[in-house]
């Protein structure tokens, strides 16, 4: 493990430079960490408005946007190419819904929610021709934790919906793009006839599996066919069932892919664990991080900020005085 230190918490951070080398902070004005763990200074003023950044698979764009309010931007390069719209129900309480993926035939598109908290739009990013387009309902999910598969196939969504409740859904964005409506329906592929909890986090291991976390204790009903509470489950979107699930201790906080069936789970300190079977390979103790499930909350614990690097075999994780640079055992 590495330790960079940092002038302020980096709040966002991606790999970048040759063979990805450099870590960077695009809301930071673009400062830049070197392999010798040296911080170079910000080329560009740092963003006070946006405390959250997301980039492209191609690394061109970037949207720095707030996480707990109405305000984005995309970034071309480093340039400002235009400013992104927000529904503004309840924007202080649930983290923003916006992502950036590659069509299957390398059109680079944003997700987001740009009028209704719960009407996902998706666009051509670099011409901003809306590819949803037609009539909508309101399904009234408030959307967000959006992620477009890796084959840039699929969307999920891990979002809730008013009690509160955190939910889980995945989206096929051919279907959308000739019916956009297919964005408007609650269980398309992954919903309540395969939750019983309430979910914690999700992200893509692949193409086709999705992990994802039940809040709660558990182990609930072990026999049952649906997440239960305090589980950990690998959800095939081809098959439509679970795959694996297992139950943990202490809850499964945020959940990052990283390669295979591996994900680190960041609950008080970041934990290397196999997805399929719910056991901790490694653990990181000395490494303090925010324990958070679920993407609500009228008091707000920030969410992580993480970079997999290319390769897969590091993971950085921001702190409050540096970065982490967590070397991630190959399986």
């Amino acid at each position: 493990m590495q330790t960079l230190k940092a002038t302020s918490e980096p709040q966002s951070l991606f790999w970048a430079g040759r063979e990805g080398a450099d870590l960077v902070d695009p809301v930071g004005g673009f400062r830049r960490w070197t392999p010798d763990g040296r911080e170079h200074p910000a080329r560009r003023p740092a963003s006070p408005a946006y405390d959250r950044a997301v980039r492209s698979p191609s690394g061109r764009w970037t949207v720095l946007y707030e996480e707990r309010g109405t305000r984005a931007v995309l970034l071309d390069g480093e340039r400002i190419a235009r400013e992104l719209p927000r529904g503004d129900n309840l924007p202080e309480d649930y983290d923003h819904a916006v992502a950036l993926g590659a069509l299957p035939d390398g059109r680079e598109v944003l997700v987001s929610c740009p009028e209704e908290y719960d009407v996902l739009e998706v666009e051509d990013v670099s011409t901003g021709e809306r590819l949803t387009t037609g009539e909508r309902t309101t399904p009234g999910t408030f959307q967000s934790r959006l992620s477009v598969s890796p084959d840039g196939r699929k969307l999920l969504v891990a979002g809730w919906v008013w009690h509160p409740f955190g939910v889980a859904n995945v989206y096929d964005l051919a279907a959308a793009f000739a019916d956009a409506t297919a964005l408007d329906r609650d269980g398309d592929l992954l919903g309540p006839t395969a939750l019983y909890a309430e979910v914690g986090s999700a992200c893509w291991l692949d193409a086709d599996r999705v992990a994802v976390s039940g809040t709660g204790e558990g182990p609930g009903d072990e026999e049952a066919s649906t997440l239960q509470d305090g589980q950990l489950g690998v959800w095939s979107c081809r098959d439509g069932r679970w795959l694996y699930r297992s139950a943990g201790a202490g809850g499964w906080g945020t959940l990052v892919a990283c390669g295979g069936n591996l994900v680190v789970s960041l609950t008080g300190h970041p934990r290397l664990v196999d997805a399929t079977t719910g056991r901790v390979l490694r653990q990181w103790p000395e490494i303090g991080v925010r324990h958070r499930d679920g993407a609500y909350g009228v008091t707000d614990t920030p969410s992580a900020v993480t970079a997999l690097h290319p390769d897969g075999t590091r993971l950085a994780v921001a702190l409050e005085t540096g970065i982490a640079v967590l070397d991630l055992p190959q399986t």
